[in-house]
């Protein structure tokens, strides 16, 4: 072992500790890596800023200014309204019917934008059936994910294992070369998830009216102690506050100085104290009506001009991918820019002690929203949340959706006709969706996902950094030796079970990125075939299904109500059956004797 192969060996383990533990934006993790191949010479500047110039980020570039276009213009939202009108209410062809509409429009689009679609549909739906949205949400994240491997532009990491492929002297992947191995995959997945996983599905909701469901889910807030208030004086204990209000106090904010105090019930309630309390969303509002004490952001932003009328309450959770993503409350300024104001925050599972304007934001979480109707309207609009509600069945008019629509199958239709490179398509796709009027630049630009473009161009250096140093031979060599004397199918299903195991607690273009390299030295060392083992590792990359840590199923985690333990529950039997049809059909499909 050289100095480079162990100096590059020990910093991707130092990223993919980072890209697991998550102490550190993925992103950013991703960059920082990059850079120091840089600065310690194990690659030169030109090859390692050449990924943001390739062909695969141009290519995810394109694909997410088109979803754009497609969400902005209402085409998905069409897709919900029509499974509303013709649905029925029976919930098993209910199930069928969203699970293969999400599966389908996720063949096309980024998986998580089609989950971060179906959730408020869910929802809708299952308020409208009388059902519990926890027995409709993981199997919309699931069947998003089942279908990853049917195209090369269902999930940018199909995109990013065909720019490894080009690294390694591959012909690069075709569009619908996974098919004859992502479609019986896809099909496999609905079929368990409806006839077993949907059984295994934890029932942790009341199958009430969506109000009612939302309702129990617990919330954080600021309770300000005002000094007309009959608490003023008492102990928390002599107070009842928790008896008469249903909230717990969890912390008691005093000014000035910012003291954070432990409500032990001999601590005495001053006035302008802020009581950090959690509770139910109808407690929660209940302060509302209670003398002496307000929300807190409810009196700091109250808008005097805004009618019972123009005011909307919503709950609205934080998508993948949203801006609002990393930052705190205060730093989003929502007031400003939405006239909005957030009473209460939800993250399932965890414990917020802090002022809700300094916590920062993470996918997953959930706000009480009020403020005026076009303001949450344009907040959800803008991508940086999706709002929980039913939705409305009266049907919007569409102007641009057809025209949308048919430019983003025009393009796919180019290019699998290979009448034009994907590039060349998606971009052209793109440009005319601008020239249209579909979607404007200003729009696209300010919800693009530039952390995803970010994270695939640095990992396809990190893949280019491990052929140069050799590093991607070394560790091939060592596998080489230790699969001589097994069938080859032995090391593709070990290079199968890796890659699964590396994308349940990183993303799966890191995963991609650290494999495909080894795997393709090692099946050249072997004399088999190395597509075969890049196809595999392909459809892998894409079993997300062991914990909720894929953006899709980090989505449903809170609406859901679920428990860590769930995901592994009904995740791991579909993740044998995948794996099993993938050893079956991967070598049909690739031979793996047969060397390019």
């Amino acid at each position: 072992m050289t100095l480079a192969i162990a100096l590059l060996l020990s910093l991707i383990l130092v990223a993919l500790v980072c890209f697991s533990f998550e102490w550190i934006p993925t992103d950013v993790v991703a960059l920082g890596l990059l850079l120091t191949l840089i600065v310690t010479g194990l690659l030169p500047a030109k090859d390692a800023f050449a990924g943001f110039g390739s062909e695969t980020v141009l290519m995810i570039l394109g694909l997410l200014i088109m979803t754009t276009a497609l969400v902005r213009t209402g085409v998905v939202d069409l897709v919900g309204r029509a499974i509303l009108r013709h649905a029925g209410e029976r919930a098993a062809p209910l199930l069928a019917v969203i699970m293969v509409s999400c599966a389908m429009l996720s063949a096309f689009i980024s998986n998580t934008a089609a989950a971060a679609f179906f959730l408020p549909v869910a929802l809708g739906i299952s308020a409208k059936a009388k059902i519990s949205p926890s027995k409709l949400l993981m199997p919309i994240a699931f069947a998003s994910i089942l279908t990853s491997s049917v195209t090369l532009i269902s999930t940018s990491t199909n995109l990013v294992i065909s720019g490894l492929m080009t690294n390694a002297g591959l012909p690069p992947m075709g569009m619908f070369e996974l098919a004859p191995v992502g479609i019986p995959i896809a099909v496999a997945g609905l079929v368990y998830m409806f006839f077993i996983g949907r059984f295994l599905v934890p029932d942790r909701a009341p199958a009430a009216g969506l109000l009612e469901q939302f309702g129990v889910r617990s919330y954080v807030t600021e309770v300000l102690v005002l000094p007309e208030s009959a608490l003023v004086g008492k102990s928390i204990a002599d107070s009842h506050f928790g008896r008469d209000l249903d909230l717990e106090i969890v912390r008691v904010l005093r000014e000035p100085g910012g003291q954070h105090l432990w409500p032990r019930q001999s601590l005495q309630i001053e006035a302008g104290d802020v009581l950090l309390v959690e509770g139910a969303r109808a407690d929660v509002l209940k302060v509302k009506d209670t003398a002496g004490i307000e929300i807190r952001p409810d009196v700091e932003l109250s808008d005097p001009d805004l009618s019972d009328e123009d005011s909307s309450l919503v709950e609205a959770l934080i998508v993948p991918g949203s801006q609002l993503v990393g930052r705190t409350l205060r730093g989003a300024a929502l007031r400003e820019r939405y006239g909005v104001q957030v009473l209460g925050l939800n993250r399932h599972g965890r414990n917020l002690l802090a002022k809700l304007s300094h916590i920062s934001l993470r996918p997953g979480d959930v706000l009480l929203i009020q403020g005026r109707t076009t303001g949450v309207a344009r907040l959800a609009a803008d991508g940086l949340v999706s709002v929980l509600n039913a939705v409305v069945e009266q049907p919007q008019p569409r102007p641009k959706a057809w025209r949308a629509l048919a430019i983003f199958a025009g393009a796919l239709v180019l290019a699998a006709c290979n009448v034009v490179p994907l590039a060349v398509a998606v971009m052209l796709g793109a440009f005319t969706m601008f020239l249209t009027r579909c979607v404007t630049p200003e729009e696209t630009y300010r919800n693009l996902e530039w952390r995803v473009v970010i994270l695939i161009a640095c990992m396809l250096a990190l893949g280019q950094a491990m052929m140069q140093t050799g590093a991607a031979e070394y560790l091939a060599q060592h596998l080489a030796a230790l699969a001589t004397g097994y069938p080859p199918v032995w090391l593709l299903g070990g290079f199968f079970l890796l890659t699964v195991a590396l994308t349940q607690p990183m993303s799966n273009q890191a995963a991609a990125a650290v494999i495909v390299p080894i795997a393709v030295q090692t099946a050249l060392q072997l004399g088999l075939n190395p597509r075969a083992f890049v196809m595999a590792i392909a459809v892998a990359a894409s079993c997300s299904y062991l914990t909720p840590l894929e953006p899709a199923c980090l989505m449903v985690y809170g609406p859901g109500r679920y428990r860590f333990m769930d995901f592994v529950r009904v995740g791991a039997p579909l993740v044998l059956v995948l794996f099993a049809i993938a050893l079956w059909l991967v070598p049909k499909t690739w031979p793996l004797l047969v060397t390019p």
